[in-house]
């Protein structure tokens, strides 16, 4: 024991029996030995009271005041010090049975009490209805991880990972682990660069994406490789984003999209039965790439309610609204989405709603609406009878709605009614039941996007599939060439995206041709991959799954942060201890790095 009365070292008197959260009316009556924080410290008349914690729940001790030693200890505690307790367990007297408490039945009698370490003041209370700052909280992350939803949190994201492989190794695949300091190739975000100090001028990256590697482990003949991979971009961070995430990384042989599909769906199917007690319904609804933003707006739609966009261009074309008529004639579209029901519609709510339109580039929002069977917009001068009867009909609206258009450029229209869409639908009560699970496939995403330079850039990855129908395109005209691409898409999230691979060296050359990589370019960066298709490249495709974001979805939290034992801030900083950091100048040196530092951030600061 230490001056300052706490046991540095636990003997075999004071191991541990039981956990906090295991006692019940079954052990009446046993001496046992718990350990854990202290949570509260409460007096009444001759007793005294300590609720003590552990990863496992809350139990109640009671120190009687005939034991004047014991009582003056445990008034001398405080929130979050460290103990271990003796003594027997006692049935709670009816009237204090506490039915919040999963061991509320029951209560130790304490008989010997041992302090295992102080804690300072805590910056904010350890307990779920304390909503502290959340830098606070993720400075002192230590104290946010005892709060009982951090605990569960970290529980289920572990019940998960542990389906995930009992699944996946059931059915022949084999866990491989891929190097974490890997050859810098082009991915779409940052990398994060680490300096070889043994090859002065050199860099390793740590990997976006373990993908060149599974598709080379295919290639070894692996046939089947899973991995819990660790992924790190250097990006802008969002609520279901950070610089360092975990997937569901899954690589298969011979196969094709079906494959994928019915496996995936098994995957999902067994992990919401096992851990939610919820029974998905497989096969998942599919939709081309095309036909989720013509409906929804979004490549990544929530299907949860209905709320279809349609289009109506045919009705304006020829209208006396001008504004839609000359978009029509120019190559535009119209396109509108209902709502069933007109209550609520106020001028303030439609001028909301005509502000999430203009964010994502429509030029205005224009409505009819519908209320007892009386009709009232702004467009009724400028449309017949006869138009507005066909605009309702074929919105499906008639004693009541409210139709909301607008019209553009094809993408534009997608964009901002699909944002609409999403609002709209947050008013219906299936988006605010968290245990309502809507799974869908999109796929056949195009190849190539227009890069802002004037060229092609790649929509998902390079080594993806084109269908082979659209083969032809690929040197003529790019931009209509499709790809063997496909996303798992949840209530509107997109938890998983794959492809299947190319696996031929010159039609990949010819891929990466159409985005501007020469094959001098191609050898020095992708060199080790196009080699190793010169050796029986199977053909196979993949899958990978956020982790942290499937965990986040099926359990209904906000944010991935909450699933991730340490997560970074919206800054990509780890506020706990302090990273990044500056390292000393004998280590740059090393490193044969020079740090140019920025005087205008430096001065902004001042």
């Amino acid at each position: 024991m230490g001056n300052d009365g706490i046991i540095y070292h636990i003997g075999r008197e004071w191991k541990r029996t039981h956990h906090c959260g295991e006692l019940n009316k079954n052990l009446i009556g046993e001496r046992v030995v718990i350990a854990g924080w202290v949570k509260k410290v409460r007096e009444l008349g001759f007793l005294s009271f300590l609720d003590l914690w552990d990863k496992t729940g809350l139990v109640q001790l009671v120190a009687e005041r005939d034991n004047g030693k014991l009582h003056e200890l445990f008034t001398s505690l405080r929130a979050e010090d460290v103990v271990a307790c003796a003594g027997v367990v006692r049935e709670r007297p009816a009237d204090m049975i506490n039915a919040d408490m999963a061991t509320g039945e029951v209560e130790i009698v304490a008989e010997n009490l041992i302090v295992l370490n102080r804690s300072d003041v805590p910056p904010f209370q350890v307990a779920d209805e304390i909503r502290a700052n959340e830098d606070l909280r993720l400075k002192y992350r230590y104290l946010d991880l005892r709060r009982e939803t951090l605990q569960r949190n970290l529980e289920f994201r572990h019940g998960l990972s542990q389906g995930v492989r009992h699944f996946l190794s059931k059915r022949g695949f084999i866990e491989v682990e891929t190097p974490m300091l890997v050859k810098r190739t082009p991915e779409g975000a940052r990398d994060y660069l680490v300096p070889s100090r043994l090859q002065p001028g050199k860099f390793f990256a740590l990997p976006q994406s373990p993908q060149l590697y599974k598709q080379i482990l295919m290639v070894a003949g692996v046939d089947r490789y899973f991995q819990l991979a660790r992924c790190l971009r250097d990006e802008d961070l969002r609520a279901d984003r950070q610089p360092e995430h975990t997937q569901i990384d899954i690589e298969m042989s011979f196969i094709d999209e079906e494959d994928i599909y019915s496996l995936v769906e098994g995957l999902m199917k067994e992990l919401f039965s096992s851990l939610l007690g919820i029974e998905l319904e497989v096969p998942f609804a599919r939709l081309d790439y095309s036909e989720a933003m013509s409906k929804y707006g979004s490549d990544k739609p929530d299907l949860r309610f209905d709320l279809e966009i349609t289009n109506c261009s045919d009705i304006f074309e020829k209208s006396g609204f001008k504004v839609f008529s000359s978009i029509v004639s120019s190559g535009g579209v119209v396109r509108g989405v209902a709502f069933p029901s007109s209550e609520g519609f106020s001028r303030k709510r439609v001028g909301e709603l005509e502000r999430i339109a203009r964010e994502n580039g429509a030029g205005g929002l224009s409505y009819v609406k519908v209320s007892d069977g009386k009709i009232s917009s702004p467009l009724e001068k400028f449309l017949s009878e006869e138009d507005v009867k066909i605009l309702l009909s074929r919105f499906s609206v008639e004693k009541d709605g409210i139709v909301f258009m607008v019209g553009g450029d094809e993408s534009m229209v997608s964009k901002s009614l699909g944002a609409l869409r999403l609002r709209l639908g947050s008013m219906l009560e299936a988006v605010s039941s968290r245990k309502e699970f809507r799974f869908a496939w999109v796929n056949r995403f195009p190849l190539f996007l227009p890069s802002e330079d004037g060229g092609w850039e790649p929509a998902h990855h390079i080594f993806s599939m084109p269908l082979e129908e659209d083969m032809g395109f690929i040197d003529s005209d790019p931009g209509k060439v499709r790809g063997h691409l496909y996303d798992l898409v949840c209530n509107g999230t997109e938890l998983g995206s794959g492809s299947l691979r190319v696996h031929n060296r010159q039609l990949q050359e010819r891929l990466f041709k159409v985005i501007g990589i020469d094959s001098g370019e191609a050898n020095r960066k992708f060199g080790f991959l196009l080699e190793a298709f010169q050796y029986g490249a199977p053909p196979h495709g993949g899958i990978a799954i956020g982790l942290d974001r499937l965990a986040m979805i099926m359990d209904g939290g906000e944010t991935i942060r909450d699933y991730i034992a340490f997560p970074k801030t919206q800054s990509a900083a780890s506020l706990m201890e302090g990273a990044p950091s500056e390292v000393e100048e004998e280590l740059l040196q090393e490193l044969h790095i020079k740090v140019i530092r920025d005087n205008r951030r430096n001065n902004k600061k001042q």
